[in-house]
């Protein structure tokens, strides 16, 4: 019986591999010397939806110019195209490519010589067109024919009354007007060099100065060929190329080159499904039975679903389970260009899953010994939680999997940090109501962590991610873990970053909630300065920005802090408010945990500020607090249950046993 069952399997693979090649010879008939199938459209981040005549890089033949960047993972990242092979990239600011056919390019060295005035201007190299096309031409949409004759040579001397001259240009005179379409001034002009300039439109009144009418941008405009004319009069399609260059009416093709195909794939199309289906099959047994499951040796993962439930119900703690496959096909195989990030655990990476899905997929470092039980611990947490300001856990893969992998939702904007100083830093662009809008959002998923019984334990502005409309979503839980309601504070070896980590956490390895206000009054005063949380390049004792803000604050100097752009000296409610929240951060970078205010009075705190009824009486008595080293309560009174907890001093056996069980050594997070 054995034996029948191999035979049948081996000929059922036979069988499935020569109806793959004869699949694949048909799909090949369709496109031979036509080129790549053309979609009626493509996506491309900021321009939106472009089409014919336009294209993207990876479908040459289906319009006259390629896009280039329209596949990038940044949607909103700079398109661009080249109008000469290996030449400069131009930004592309607007394309219309559903009526005008124009696109908008901007050459940012012209830019400049407009700027100024500049007479370059007129020497500036001659505005180069897109490359000729089977499918048409390009030519400036609104221009002026100007000309560049040398003074000295008197080579004009009637020039046409349509045309203005400029001399204030040395060694040569300019002239400019008319229209390219007009052959009389070519003839007035015979030894001058002729030369275009994009002007604004053409219903303006010429004047001797040339500047005030010329445009930043360069506007080119589509002219189809003769016969891609006709595919549009006669209401054919699109016009394509074919690899050749010749050119083809699109739906013509579409009409008559898959007649063939089409007809083979109805007779064949049941026995290549079947044959398909039974070889896939095969190989999916023959890879589940020989397939190890994830378990390192040196892990305390104890696996919740030992019996199997967690592929049979396709959920690991109540979330979806999704396969390796499909991630990978998700991440175009987990493509470098498509990373978003480094942590301290992993490589985060853009996806776009089948049912069209936008997520971030982790994808967890070989490296790490415990990536076993961060994986666990973050799926644990994150399937409990439910809060607006928290990313949301889309799935994970199993224990099965090649590799431990998990997606949660996309956020398009980028970090906090590069926004106050990264890669999307613009002066301007984080005012003081979206830095408040920030601070007190994000407070506010802290608190509700803290009410869940959860310390995030590594909070920074590099984990505060930021939606289109820069509304926070705090994200990375792998060290997070869930603290006894009982206790004050636990003893563990101290995991976080540089600069957010809270010194008695640090030198003591006491956790606690208060660790996370501390991380958070760092946050803070980011959001004031725009400074690094850590920065050698400042001075030895303000590397640390906590160190740096508490000795601007104590000397009342809080201005000096305060980034240039947030309007800290002209606007009277913004210097109230920095006033406010650089002292309240500063209560939250106090030494002494104790001192430290609850997340949740922090949240309060903030709402007042924003609403204009913040109080300074309470800051007075930290300075002072401060200032004679008195180690009284000065934050509000806690409630019922933080007022029970007990303080719990770590023994030498159970910081042993700690310290045998986890790195010795901070585990800083990117």
């Amino acid at each position: 019986m054995a034996l029948v069952y191999a035979v049948v399997h081996h000929r059922f693979i036979l069988f499935s591999h020569s109806t793959l090649l004869l699949l694949l010879l048909i799909l090949t008939s369709k496109g031979e010397g036509h080129g790549e199938d053309c979609p009626d459209s493509f996506d491309c981040g900021y321009l939106r939806s472009i089409r014919y005549p336009f294209t993207k890089v990876g479908f040459p033949n289906c319009g006259a110019l390629p896009i280039q960047g329209c596949d990038d993972v940044n949607k909103t990242g700079i398109k661009t195209i080249q109008l000469t092979k290996g030449g400069t990239h131009f930004q592309v600011r607007n394309i219309d490519s559903f009526k005008g056919n124009t696109i908008s390019i901007i050459d940012q060295n012209f830019i400049k010589l407009l700027r100024t005035n500049a007479c370059e201007v007129f020497t500036y190299v001659n505005i180069i067109l897109p490359p000729p096309s089977p499918l048409g031409t390009f030519y400036v949409n609104d221009n002026i024919t100007a000309f560049k004759c040398n003074r000295t040579e008197k080579l004009v001397t009637n020039p046409p009354n349509n045309f203005f001259k400029n001399s204030s240009c040395p060694n040569y005179d300019f002239y400019f007007g008319g229209s390219t379409s007009d052959d009389e001034p070519n003839n007035s002009f015979p030894l001058c060099s002729p030369f275009h300039l994009p002007v604004i439109g053409l219903g303006f009144a010429l004047s001797g100065n040339p500047f005030p009418f010329l445009a930043q941008d360069i506007t080119f405009k589509f002219k189809p060929s003769d016969e891609c004319e006709r595919c549009h009069r006669d209401k054919k399609g699109p016009c394509h190329a074919r690899n050749n260059g010749q050119i083809y009416c699109a739906s013509k093709r579409r009409s008559s080159y898959w007649k063939l195909p089409l007809v083979l794939g109805v007779g064949v199309g049941p026995w290549i499904i079947v044959g398909l289906f039974l070889t896939l099959r095969y190989f999916k047994r023959k890879y589940d039975s020989a397939h190890l499951q994830l378990q390192p040796s040196n892990s305390a993962y104890v696996d919740p679903h030992p019996n199997g439930e967690l592929e049979s119900n396709k959920l690991f703690f109540g979330i979806p389970v999704f396969s390796y496959e499909e991630l990978q096909q998700a991440t175009n195989n987990f493509d470098s260009t498509r990373a978003l990030g480094d942590g301290g655990f992993g490589t985060v990476y853009y996806g776009k899953l089948k049912d069209g899905r936008e997520v971030a997929v982790k994808r967890l470092f070989e490296h790490n010994y415990r990536r076993v039980e961060q994986f666990v611990n973050e799926i644990e947490l994150l399937a409990r939680l439910r809060h607006r300001n928290l990313v949301s856990l889309y799935g994970c893969t199993s224990r099965h999997s090649r590799e431990l992998l998990l997606v949660y939702e996309y956020i398009p904007n980028g970090t906090v940090a590069s926004h106050l100083h990264g890669d999307l830093a613009r002066a301007g662009l984080l005012t003081w109501p979206i830095r408040m809008q920030i601070a007190i959002e994000t407070a506010s998923a802290l608190a509700y962590l803290h009410a869940s019984d959860i310390i995030h334990r590594d909070v920074k502005t590099n984990n505060i991610l930021l939606d289109v409309n820069f509304s926070v979503k705090l994200a990375d839980f792998g060290l997070s873990r869930l603290f006894p309601n009982n206790v004050s504070h636990v003893s563990t070896a101290p995991q976080g970053s540089p600069g957010y980590l809270d010194p008695e956490y640090f030198q003591l390895y006491k956790l606690s909630v208060k660790s996370d206000v501390y991380s958070f009054g760092v946050v803070l005063i980011e959001l004031i300065s725009s400074l690094k949380a850590m920065d050698s390049a400042r001075e030895k004792e303000e590397i640390n920005l906590a160190n740096l803000a508490a000795k601007k604050i104590r000397k009342g100097a809080i201005g000096e802090l305060v980034h240039p752009s947030l309007g800290f000296e002209s606007d009277s409610e913004v210097k109230r408010m920095v006033n406010s929240v650089a002292e309240l951060a500063f209560q939250c970078v106090l030494g002494n945990m104790e001192l430290r205010p609850s997340m949740d009075h922090v949240l309060q705190e903030l709402k007042k500020i924003d609403g204009g009824n913040f109080e300074f009486d309470h800051l007075e008595k930290i300075r002072d607090c401060v200032g004679s080293s008195r180690s009284e309560e000065i934050h509000p009174p806690l409630d019922e249950t933080s007022m029970n907890k007990k303080q719990v001093s770590s023994s030498p056996k159970s910081l042993t046993e700690i310290w045998e069980s986890e790195s010795t050594t901070p585990n800083v997070s990117g």
